[in-house]
């Protein structure tokens, strides 16, 4: 049985920066008819999590909420009508709640854990049945806990319009989570993976997980021509993962294919676009943002991380529950690579 009351991280409210995120107890909510209780074993922490406390994220808040969309762990308990799960069974979140197939809508984009619903970023959940997916056998409670957000938008990108295909060439960009997973999940499916990074160091390491070309985008500025003449012919990359926005996007422009797909993830390099959206009428290319994912492409994601054997890549220093705002500053100094993971005793 678990206790009546938790630890957990509140964002009290944005434009506190992480002052205002605040370590308290609070109630374990009551299990509903189609609910199960979950004892979060570990979470993991995305870019999202550092803005929305800085007032700088752009998708639905109701503040104060738990933070934390990333989360892992095993059922408890279960209501009366639920028929997906057994108490022992290993879970891990899916980041919009309400987004279970196809695309996503207004309304599912109103159900993100840690931004609307209180999140993983304590010891206990109660979620519906539905906002769960089976945690991969192959990894430990926070492994999964990274697939949630990083994991699922990634295959949402390389999956979720134009299934990549064998013998394809992915862009990734940088060594965040993202990334690094697109990276994996390319090479899984017997694609070609171009990287960039700033770093000799983050160079050897994005080979090792199987780049077959990395380069440096502070020595090469013109990057993108780069990577278009390392694809077969020249014609530039199928699938390109933008992480960067306005720092980034012109060199993807340059590298695409016709009829490639850039997906935009995020904005580290800054939100103000440097080009006109006309240019992708001149590069005949997709340009699509993605907004993680449903929970079917969820369970695809999952079936691939068994069945390859992938692990994420975590960051060497894990954190304890207690310690996440440390791990807010941590990430924020970008000092790590891969994932920030959290364990939750």
């Amino acid at each position: 049985m678990a206790p009546t009351t938790q630890k957990q991280w509140q964002i009290e409210g944005a434009n506190r920066g992480f002052d205002g995120l605040v370590y308290q107890d609070g109630p374990v909510p009551a299990v509903g008819d189609n609910e199960i209780l979950i004892k979060l074993h570990g979470a993991s922490l995305n870019y999202r999590d550092l803005i929305i406390p800085q007032g700088m994220y752009p998708f639905p808040l109701a503040l104060p909420v738990v933070g934390g969309s990333d989360g892992a762990g095993e059922v408890l308990a279960v209501g009366g009508k639920v028929s997906r799960w057994a108490v022992g069974d290993r879970v891990t979140t899916l980041f919009n709640q309400g987004h279970q197939f196809g695309a996503i809508d207004v309304a599912a984009s109103k159900t993100g854990l840690g931004g609307v619903f209180d999140g993983t970023l304590r010891q206990y959940a109660v979620l519906n049945e539905n906002g769960v997916v089976r945690s991969p056998k192959n990894l430990s409670h926070v492994e999964a806990a990274t697939l949630t957000c990083a994991g699922l938008t990634s295959w949402n990108a390389l999956y979720g319009l134009k299934p990549l295909k064998p013998g394809e060439t992915v862009l990734v960009q940088g060594t965040g989570g993202v990334s690094l997973f697109a990276l994996q999940f390319a090479k899984a499916a017997g694609a070609r993976v171009i990287a960039t990074t700033s770093s000799a160091a983050k160079a050897e390491a994005l080979k090792k997980l199987g780049a077959d070309h990395v380069i440096n985008y502070r020595e090469d500025k013109n990057w993108g021509e780069t990577a278009r003449a390392l694809t077969p012919d020249g014609a530039g990359v199928d699938h390109v993962i933008e992480v960067g926005g306005e720092d980034t996007m012109t060199q993807s422009l340059k590298a695409v294919k016709m009829e490639g797909i850039i997906s935009i993830i995020g904005f580290l390099g800054g939100a103000q676009p440097k080009d006109c959206i006309l240019e992708v009428l001149s590069r005949v290319c997709t340009v699509r943002g993605v907004y993680v994912g449903p929970r079917s492409l969820m369970e695809d994601m999952v079936a691939a991380v068994e069945a390859n054997d992938i692990h994420p890549v975590l960051d060497q220093r894990v954190f304890k529950l207690e310690e996440t705002k440390e791990a807010y500053e941590y990430m924020w100094a970008k000092k790590h690579f891969g994932k920030i993971g959290i364990t939750i005793e």
